[in-house]
């Protein structure tokens, strides 16, 4: 399950019950990853923007692939405007061996980044603008060419 929340994540809550549901069980790593907002190019928040159904359905294959490797992944995400310096993203693998967590987290963030049908905009004074320049397209977008 995907935990969505609007605004900026509670880090520290959020990693805080990850950890509390993984107490007492035996698992050899935990190992989170944290997005934060910088201040780059005038921005002073991003505002995220999620389809949902599309998101459920990418995350439940990568449930499958961890489980495959006796793991299990976390995410959160935020909706709406998050500050700069504030957190909008936090994903995490527990498994029992650090080598499969630590290659779980990377091929997980890389393909969030690349296919999750969360869109990105800017928030320069007060305003909302498409961040296409730090945008990925997802595989499968756009329109579909006519074959001759």
């Amino acid at each position: 399950m995907i935990e969505i929340y609007n605004g900026p994540l509670d880090v520290k809550e959020v990693i805080s019950r990850w950890l509390d549901e993984i107490n007492g069980k035996n698992w050899g790593a935990f190992i989170p990853f944290v997005g934060i907002v910088r201040k780059e190019d005038g921005i002073e928040a991003l505002s995220f923007d999620i389809y949902e159904p599309i998101l459920e359905k990418w995350f439940d294959d990568w449930q499958k692939k961890a489980k495959e490797k006796g793991a299990i992944l976390k995410m959160a995400h935020s909706r709406g405007v998050v500050p700069v310096f504030t957190s909008s993203y936090i994903s995490a693998v527990m498994s029992p061996k650090r080598r499969i967590a630590l290659d779980l987290i990377d091929e997980f963030v890389e393909d969030f980044k690349a296919n999750a049908p969360i869109w990105k905009y800017d928030v320069i004074d007060g305003e909302r603008i498409y961040a296409e320049a730090r945008s990925t397209a997802m595989n499968g977008a756009g329109l579909m060419s006519k074959k001759d």
